[in-house]
């Protein structure tokens, strides 16, 4: 849903510690008119069954920079026993449940583009990338 005047993003979650979609992730978008301006919060959204959340708010003209913030915390503490069970040689106990509380994503976008930014996770590391 770009248009020439602002971009648009888009994200999923894959738990890849189980190989599934992570469902109930909260996320939060911000976006700012420049290097050096001020976050804006702009609103949020929960990851659904697939992973994917489908509801995160427009940008407004003028963004350059977004940031994505996933609250992993919760949800690895909600899945701290099926997870450990479900991935082989798993130890049963873990710490917290998850190294990374929160994963923070920056990036620059320009108008009239789409960003889809998928985020792959496990309770001790992230990976993330531009998608299409």
């Amino acid at each position: 849903m770009s248009t020439a005047t602002t971009a648009s993003v888009s994200t999923h979650i894959l738990d890849t510690s189980i190989g599934r979609p992570a469902e109930g992730v909260a996320i939060s978008l911000s976006a700012r008119s420049g290097a050096d301006a001020e976050w804006t919060a702009l609103g949020g959204s929960a990851t659904d069954a697939d992973g994917r959340c489908k509801d995160l708010p427009a940008l407004p003209e003028g963004t350059t920079h977004v940031r994505l913030d996933f609250e992993t915390e919760a949800y690895f503490l909600s899945k701290q026993d099926k997870q450990a069970e479900a991935q082989q040689d798993a130890p049963a106990n873990r710490d917290s449940g998850a190294f990374f509380p929160e994963v923070a994503i920056t990036f620059a976008v320009v108008p009239g583009q789409h960003y889809h930014v998928p985020l792959l996770l496990n309770p001790f590391g992230y990976s993330v990338y531009r998608g299409s």
